[in-house]
This record gives C-alpha cells, sequence and structure tokens, in this order.
C-alpha cells in the first residue's frame, strides 16, 4: 500500500481520537453491553443490540485509524523549505480574479480536508492547480461552475 501524506497536527488529531475511543468509548459500550446482558433475554433486547451495533462502529474506527496512521507519510509543514513554492501543507493565500475576492487554504491530506476551515484536500482540483507555483503566479482552475483564475498572493509554511 502506498503512502499517504499526513501533516503533523493531523496525525496529531487522529492519535488523539484513537485514543479517545480505546481508552474511553470501547470500555464504555463494552459496559453497556454487560448491563443489557444482565437483563436477561438477547433476543428481543434493543439496548443489547444497540451496544453491539455502536461496538462495531467503534472498532471498524480504531482498525480505519490504525491503518491510516500505519500507511501515513507526516509531514511537518513548519520545516519544509519549497523556495516559496506551493507543497503539501503549505497555507496559500490567493485572489480570485473574476470575484476580487482573496481565500486563503491549507493543502492537507484527504483524512484533514475541511473547507470550512480552509483545509483542502491535496487531490482537490484547486490544490493541484495551486501546487508547483508560487506567489505571483495565477492557477486556472477547472471548476464544476466554469474556469477560476486564482492569483497567489502569499505562500507560507506553518
Amino acid at each position: 500500500m502506498s503512502k499517504v501524506p499526513l501533516t503533523a497536527r493531523g496525525a496529531e488529531k487522529l492519535r488523539e481520537e484513537l485514543d479517545k475511543l480505546k481508552k474511553v468509548e470501547r470500555p464504555r459500550v463494552i459496559e453497556a453491553i454487560a448491563e443489557a446482558r444482565a437483563h436477561g433475554d438477547l433476543k428481543e433486547n434493543a439496548e443489547y443490540h444497540a451496544a453491539r451495533e455502536q461496538q462495531g462502529f467503534i472498532e471498524g474506527r480504531i482498525k480505519d485509524i490504525e491503518g491510516k496512521l500505519s500507511n501515513a507519510q507526516i509531514i511537518d509543514v513548519t520545516k519544509l523549505d519549497a523556495n516559496g513554492r506551493v507543497v503539501f501543507g503549505a497555507t496559500v493565500r490567493v485572489l480570485e480574479l473574476e470575484k476580487d475576492e482573496e481565500l486563503c487554504y491549507q493543502i492537507v491530506g484527504e483524512d484533514e480536508a475541511d473547507l470550512k476551515q480552509g483545509m483542502i484536500s491535496v487531490g482537490s482540483p484547486i490544490a493541484r492547480s495551486l501546487i508547483g507555483k508560487a506567489e505571483g503566479d495565477v492557477a486556472a482552475v477547472q471548476a464544476p461552475g466554469g474556469l477560476r483564475e486564482l492569483e497567489i498572493l502569499e505562500v507560507q509554511y506553518v
């Protein structure tokens, strides 16, 4: 399996979620299953079935996170020196030329992407068009709404 890029901050968030699932959620659901079993007949015990379903979800999420972390190529953005070029992990301030609107994006891994937070996936059309460019360059993005031109105003590695 190929390595998947992940920022150091994204890896830390995944580790925190994994820790919470293992130390808080898993014991809580095991206790709920034991309590539901104590009520007797399991065939018609909705609490038992709900707890088992939740246990399946938690175990699946634990495996998912462990898999992602084991295949992650963790990149510390603050230690990058890309000579002002847009690379994975960079924070880019752009000007959308048609709307005369300033936007700010950080290019992150697929699992970290959150457009509301300005974090876009490295595989997104915007990120793919920005990567490799530097301040002053104009990136043409083919979006569903048509062609968008983004002028790169600033590139930071924070």
